[in-house]
């Protein structure tokens, strides 16, 4: 599964480090996060989206605590 959220990321060094972040967790297939348009994609296995999504936003937070995401 595949979806896009919105996010608000800081600048584009935080974006960055947030995608590498992401993509270095258990579960993920992939992930895009961009500053320019402020939307994160994630693919995941279907039955383990929910709980990589909240992986995925734990980990964003740690790198950035301001980051932000719409659900």
């Amino acid at each position: 599964m595949q979806k896009k959220f919105k996010i608000e990321v800081d600048c584009a060094n935080c974006a960055a480090k947030i995608e590498t972040a992401i993509k270095a967790l258990p579960g993920v297939k992939n992930a895009s996060v961009s500053f320019m348009a402020q939307k994160l994609l994630l693919e995941a296995d279907d039955d383990k989206f929910d709980a990589v999504l909240k992986d995925a936003v734990k980990t964003a937070k740690k790198v950035e605590p301001d980051f932000e995401i719409e659900l």
